[in-house]
């Protein structure tokens, strides 16, 4: 999931403000020049390093490698696409379509935020850190041939945050402008006091070709090919069905440090499925090559197909060090029936989370708690001395117990019934005047207290049937409504559900991208995700402390106020989470031994590569 990154203005027409103007305003300033940037301004990789040190520089190229979607932003499914437009809000748009973009830099996945210059070759950042200039390398290219140049930067960066999806307009909302120069270099100013790592998102998004655009609208839904200049290009496709990404062999970013070692498939396939039980069978007869398995259940019984037993299908489980982020129901609270914390809190006391995991999950999962689950950023314990001085001014406008032990989803005795926790969530219900009439939970306006949850896979039903039992238990009407992917994003888009599953990952750097999910404008923003409908100014208020830390130790400080002050507002059912990546492959790859610790997934399929005697191999035992 989710997860991804992500916000008006005019266009380019400078007019009397030219690259004259331009100039003289940059060098008045002295500034500091480098070749890549981060959050704290850290770097791990010196001006002249080679490549990233966790790629294989020596990967051959060649091979394809197929996969089902595992991840998804901006308007995006996993079940299916009809468009190759993934940066706005119409339309569903195909996985993959980031590759046949460029953008002004890329992460390094081995550290927590730096970025290194792709078409930029360098960036000149102002002192107050508001302007930053950067010079694009002469031998950007397009797929056509047609030089990149500052122009198409400057026209990508205004349509995304003028016209783009609503997590990027929201996103690039401290962006003032981005203007050329001149045909290399690229002029991006920022708002005082603007989120700490809105230019790191800015130089991660792609960049289009201004003159393909000038004879087409940039924010329309589409199945026509758009110009690209990124290591693939779209190939064969058929809508809702698949899609590939051919190789660019002669891609002017090639040799560059930050993509050796990197983009080693000459084909990348992406195969849609509306079904996961019909998305392993798929898999066992070799439709796609790999998989990342996350339903526990197929992992534990069904891996003992012929292929897996004679070796010709791999497993390998790897490590997850990344936060692993916020999965769970998430609860409407623009619907009145939710307005009351006590009303939500007896919903988390009503979900068995271990008889779920022991009897449907194999035991495979941990309990989240937190939006910053497996990191320090997650509280434990009474808040620390920084913790409180800034949380104190807020006392009164909180609840008490963000000055106390912060709240954990209850353990149950594994029944699947627990009396204790129903009868407390019971009370809870009474409290908040909810009474029982006729074995039926009634709201107080005297209607049936109704709950619905809405899904768009199968496979999610298991997990719903035990949880909708216990709340009939406790007089709740609840039922589960399994609609298309299309169907299910238009609601959600329209926040127009009771509750909801997602996940979502934080970032090891917390930043802009905290407010598409938890704050007081993405509420009422169409698209975002703050599905929760989270609206409350002491959210808005921490974000803003964590926006404005200036290092890691007063981030983290920052972090820690803002889970507590999540936590206690009863937002959602915390669901699970793994510590690991359970891999299955058809034995024709390779990958470096380790991912990168940041790096999302396993780095697959950007840093795999095809192993030539194990594709013949496999074709000989077909």
């Amino acid at each position: 999931m989710a997860q991804l990154s992500r916000r008006h203005l005019l266009g380019l027409g400078v007019g009397a403000l030219g690259a004259s103007w331009l100039r003289p305003a940059i060098s008045a300033d002295a500034g500091t020049e480098a070749h890549g940037i981060s959050v704290f301004g850290d770097l791990k990789y010196p001006s002249d390093f080679h490549h990233f040190e966790y790629v294989n520089v020596a990967a051959p190229k060649g091979g394809t490698f197929s996969l089902i979607p595992y991840a998804r932003g901006y308007n995006q499914s996993y079940q299916t696409f009809n468009s190759f437009n993934a940066y706005i809000l119409k339309g569903e748009g195909a996985q993959g379509m980031d590759m046949t973009f460029a953008p002004l830099m890329v992460r390094a996945g081995d550290e927590p935020d730096a970025m290194y210059g792709l078409v930029a070759k360098s960036v000149w950042i102002s002192a107050d850190k508001l302007t930053y200039r950067f010079t694009l390398r002469p031998d950007a290219r397009f797929h056509d041939g047609s030089k990149l140049t500052a122009h198409d930067a400057a026209f990508s960066l205004t349509m995304l945050k003028t016209k783009g999806h609503p997590l990027i307009l929201q996103q690039m909302r401290d962006m003032v402008k981005a203007e050329a120069a001149d045909d290399a270099t690229l002029v991006v100013t920022f708002a005082e006091k603007r989120a700490r790592d809105v230019p790191l998102y800015v130089a991660g998004l792609p960049i289009f070709s201004k003159a393909y655009y000038a004879t087409k609208p940039f924010d329309e839904s589409t199945l026509d090919i758009p110009l690209g200049c990124g290591p693939y290009k779209v190939g064969k496709f058929e809508v809702n069905r698949y899609v590939e990404f051919e190789r660019v062999r002669d891609w002017w970013g090639a040799d560059l440090p930050a993509a050796r070692g990197s983009y080693n498939f000459d084909i990348v396939r992406y195969e849609f499925y509306r079904d996961r039980d019909v998305a392993f069978e798929g898999f066992t007869a070799r439709s796609y090559l790999y998989r990342e398995e996350f339903t526990s259940r197929i992992w534990a019984t069904r891996y003992d197909f012929p292929a897996v037993k004679d070796g010709r299908v791999r497993r390998e489980t790897l490590p997850d060090d990344t936060p692993s982020g916020a999965q769970g129901w998430f609860i409407n609270t623009r619907r009145d029936k939710f307005r009351d914390p006590r009303i939500r809190e007896a919903l988390i006391q009503a979900f068995d989370f271990e008889w779920t995991n022991k009897t449907i999950m194999y035991g495979a999962y941990a309990r989240t708690h937190s939006p910053f689950q497996n990191s320090d950023m997650m509280v434990s314990g009474p808040p620390s001395p920084e913790e409180l001085k800034l949380l104190e001014p807020f006392r009164g406008q909180v609840p008490d117990e963000v000055f106390g032990v912060p709240f954990v989803p209850p353990v149950s005795d594994g029944s699947g019934q627990d009396r204790t926790l129903l009868r407390k969530a019971q009370q809870l219900l009474q409290d908040a005047g909810l009474v029982i009439k006729d074995g039926k939970r009634l709201l107080p306006n005297g209607d049936v207290f109704r709950i619905e949850f809405l899904v768009d896979e199968p496979s999610l039903q298991p997990h719903h049937a035990p949880y909708i039992k216990n709340l009939g238990t406790i007089g709740i009407e609840a039922s589960l409504r399994l609609v298309d992917p299309v169907q299910y994003r238009a609601r959600v888009e329209d926040f127009d559900f009771d509750m909801t599953i997602e996940r979502f990952s934080m970032s090891a750097t917390p930043g802009d991208g905290m407010r598409p999910f938890f704050s007081s404008q993405a509420a009422k923003t169409k698209g975002s995700y703050n599905l929760a409908g989270i609206a409350d100014p002491v959210i808005d208020a921490l974000i803003e402390k964590i926006l404005g830390a200036d290092n890691r130790a007063d981030l983290t400080v920052a972090c820690r106020a803002f889970d507590r002050v999540f936590r206690a507002g009863r937002y959602w059912v915390p669901q699970w989470y793994a510590h690991t990546h359970r891999l299955a492959y058809w034995d024709m790859f390779a990958h470096p031994e380790k991912p990168p610790r940041y790096a999302q997934g396993v780095g697959a399929p950007e840093n795999w590569w095809s192993d030539a005697s194990k594709v013949a191999k496999a074709e000989q035992a077909k």
